[in-house]
């Protein structure tokens, strides 16, 4: 996974929760910068890069994912105190998503999307417990003519809790009901052995090796208790052992739809 350093803040995008950026680097490209001060800390961008490195796995079109160095130096030069400190909060390691100039958002009333892809892309979801590709929500853009997954901060939400992830890997997603392709997932139980297939443990161990060390550090409350490296790898393993729960559940909720 590349690096790059982040030289110049252009624009809040505050649409989302978390308030990400748009900024410039140092390859002179743009990027969508999520912050570690921001939401849910750093397990936000944990969830980032592993659904998005997992989905590109999977070869369902995400942006480039990217770690940034934050300098907060940066800050100095913003009159907008909350971006001030959003900014001072991330000094360090961040992650960022290669901006997509010109895409807009997914709209389910005009755009369709093929059956197969459709369940692909749920499938995926379920499998990461994504609960933000909603109708009132998508997380997808149309990008010279594609369809594109973006923001995946909110999955992998059962690493926020009290208990150890492992123990939660066979959970169902119900909310899978919500999701804005469901109607569209014609294909689910014929992609199921084709998606799982291509996650093997080691494919799963190589993505979760690119999460910054740094992202695992004890710092206080309830982050000093969060899951290790390996507590990752071993949930996703065991998830997608047959049978797999989480497809089982979205395939049951495609046919509540008839």
């Amino acid at each position: 996974m590349r690096s790059i350093q982040v030289t110049r803040y252009v624009t809040p995008l505050r649409e989302g929760g978390s308030m990400p950026a748009v900024v410039e680097a140092d390859d002179d490209g743009m990027y969508v910068l999520k912050f570690k001060g921001a939401g849910q800390g750093v397990k936000a961008l944990v969830a980032e890069l592993v659904a998005g490195e997992i989905a590109r796995e999977l070869g369902l079109p995400v942006p480039e994912i990217v770690i940034a160095e934050l300098n907060t130096a940066i800050a100095d030069t913003e009159p907008d105190p909350e971006i001030q400190e959003l900014v001072r909060a991330s000094g360090g390691i961040n992650l960022a998503l290669d901006y997509l100039p010109g895409a807009f958002a997914f709209d389910p009333v005009v755009h369709q999307v093929d059956a197969k892809l459709a369940s692909r892309v749920v499938w995926f979801d379920a499998l990461v417990s994504n609960l933000d590709r909603t109708r009132r929500n998508t997380n997808l853009l149309v990008w010279h003519r594609e369809l594109h997954l973006i923001d995946h901060g909110a999955a992998m939400y059962f690493h926020h809790g009290s208990h150890p992830i492992v123990e939660r890997a066979q959970d169902r997603f119900p909310l899978v009901a919500e999701h804005v392709l469901l109607p569209m997932a014609k294909a689910l139980p014929e992609v199921d052995e084709e998606m799982a297939a291509k996650l093997s443990y080691s494919v799963i161990n190589d993505v979760v090796a690119q999460v910054p060390e740094d992202w695992f550090a004890p710092s206080t409350g309830a982050e000093s208790m969060g899951p290790s490296r390996d507590d990752y790898v071993e949930y996703f393993v065991k998830r997608l052992q047959a049978p797999r729960s989480f497809a089982e559940e979205a395939m049951q909720a495609h046919e509540r739809l008839a």
